[in-house]
Parts: C-alpha cells; sequence; structure tokens
C-alpha cells in the first residue's frame, strides 16, 4: 500500500478502518467529491483496495477502542473479502465492529449481505439523507439504478440481523426534511440519528 495513504485512525476512542476508495454514491456535500484527500490531519485517498493482511497488524490492542469502525472515503461492503475477515479478526479478540455504509451492499452485490455482516457486526450506521428518490438523487447522485429503492429495503431489514441500526440524515441539505426522514427510521424499526452538515467524525 502507498506510504501517505491512512489506513487506520483514530478519533476520540474509536480506531477507523479505511478499506477502499470507491463507492456507490457521489453525494455533492461529500468532501471527496470537492477534491479533499483529508479527514481531520489524515489522508484518506487510496490507490488500491487494501487487504485483511493490510490491516489486520495495524489493528492495535482491542482493549485500547471503544469500537472499530469501518468508514473512510468508499462504502466499506465494496471492500466486502476485507471487511469480513477484518471484522472477524476483532471479534475473535474480543472487540466490537461498527460498519458506516450507504446501504446499498445488497444492491452491489446482488443478494443479502446482511447474515455474513451479522457473525461479526455489532452496529450498523446508514446514511439515509433525504425523505423521498427524488431529493436523494439530487443529493446523493447514485450510480447504480433503484438506489433509493435499495437502501430503504436495506433498512427494513438490517434490524432482522444486527443489533444497533443507526440510520442518519444531514440537517443543512436543500430540501431535506429531517422530520419526515426520522418518520421513515422509525417506522424500518431503526434509530434515527440526526446530523449537521459539514460536521465529520
Amino acid at each position: 500500500m502507498p506510504g501517505s495513504a491512512t489506513l487506520v485512525y483514530d478519533i476520540r476512542q474509536s480506531r477507523y478502518l479505511n478499506i477502499t476508495g470507491r463507492c456507490t454514491l457521489r453525494c455533492g456535500f461529500c468532501p471527496k467529491q470537492q477534491g479533499s484527500r483529508e479527514l481531520h490531519q489524515y489522508q484518506l485517498a487510496l490507490d488500491s483496495q487494501p487487504s485483511a493482511a493490510d490491516i489486520i497488524p495495524l489493528l492495535g490492542e482491542v482493549t485500547d477502542f471503544d469500537e472499530y469502525v469501518f468508514c473512510g472515503y468508499g462504502e466499506p461492503t465494496l471492500n466486502l473479502e476485507t471487511l469480513l475477515a477484518t471484522a472477524r479478526e476483532i471479534k475473535a479478540r474480543g472487540g466490537k465492529v461498527r460498519v458506516n455504509t450507504d446501504g446499498l451492499g445488497n444492491l452491489f452485490h446482488r443478494r443479502n449481505i446482511l447474515p455474513e455482516l451479522a457473525d461479526c457486526v455489532e452496529a450498523l450506521s446508514v446514511s439515509l439523507n433525504a425523505q423521498d428518490e427524488a431529493t436523494y438523487i439530487r443529493h446523493c447522485r447514485p450510480k447504480l439504478k433503484g438506489s433509493w429503492q435499495a437502501v430503504n429495503a436495506f433498512i427494513r431489514e438490517a434490524p432482522r440481523h444486527i443489533a444497533k441500526v443507526e440510520v442518519s440524515a444531514i440537517d443543512g441539505l436543500d430540501g431535506v426534511d429531517i422530520a419526515a426522514c426520522r418518520a421513515l427510521v422509525l417506522a424500518a424499526g431503526c434509530q434515527f440519528k440526526y446530523r449537521k452538515l459539514d460536521v465529520l467524525g
């Protein structure tokens, strides 16, 4: 892996794992889409996808962290093999795992990946960011057809497999109705997470 790329980074008491630069969305509010390669002081752009063998030596001592979070400048479920192998190692060492996702993993892989995640993931943080398809397409600019339907199907299915599922929307995006997003999320059986525009990490 390139020496300048950050594969793991720490925020508060969590260690974040950056396992892909690829994404299923092109969100207009994402720093990556605005030309930034950094979060805080960390350079997160990746030229290639790391393997579990690249990540596992960087885990550190699991007791030093409240959780490990798969979250970088891409959608972690697109590098599913690395995610699962690394998460299983963290679990074997007694650590806790959360995945930050756009909820399009099932659509991308053309199968339900939630049972695979359930073996080694305690929590999901899913970005929804819109209350309807038109607003979602406007802000998130999905690459795959049917993304709005897919993310909603994902958040309805996820609580059947994962103990804690938070779904977020960002206050400050034009046309996004936070109350309507919250209602949609709660109806799906998930917890709603309020986020503010341009507040990262």
